[in-house]
């Protein structure tokens, strides 16, 4: 199988749980967060109008995209995660509880076929632990090649 590029990043949405409280709880830093009743704003931070309807919150679990290797792989940061996320269990199952959704985003890419293997021990502590995986594949498009001229 060919190399792949990836990153992994954790999101959780929830109807109003405070974002720092989800930092608070996991030990992680986030990219992007707001809160529920918050004003909707753009990334300069300009007033969109209306409010956001549920809180948000994303933190990336890798520095920088990573090439798949012996030493790097996507299961390898989902099992790495796991266990980190083991200590916040029962908050994991609170959100859950109350509405809110976490899952571990993936963002795949590549020019050739790969696979990925999650053993089932490894799905039955992301069920345990209430987070959903998503995939973004995100495929690099094939060069074309330059086209004939014709005189």
């Amino acid at each position: 199988m060919s190399a792949y590029e990836f990153m992994v990043s954790l999101r959780i949405r929830h109807p109003k749980i405070d974002p720092a409280t989800i930092t608070a709880m996991l030990g992680i830093q986030p990219q992007h967060t707001w809160r529920a009743g918050q004003p909707r704003c753009d990334a300069a931070g300009a007033e969109l109008g209306g409010v956001y309807h549920d809180s948000y919150w994303m933190g990336r679990l890798m520095d920088e995209p990573q090439l798949s290797s012996e030493s790097a792989s996507v299961e390898g940061v989902i099992i790495t995660t796991l266990i980190h996320l083991r200590r916040a269990q029962s908050f994991l199952e609170q959100l859950s509880a109350e509405g809110g959704v976490a899952e571990m985003l993936v963002s795949l890419y590549a020019r050739e076929d790969f696979r990925l293997e999650l053993p089932s021990d490894t799905l039955t502590v992301l069920g345990r632990l209430h987070l959903a995986i998503s995939l973004d594949v995100h495929p690099h498009a094939p060069q074309k090649a330059p086209a004939a001229r014709t005189n």
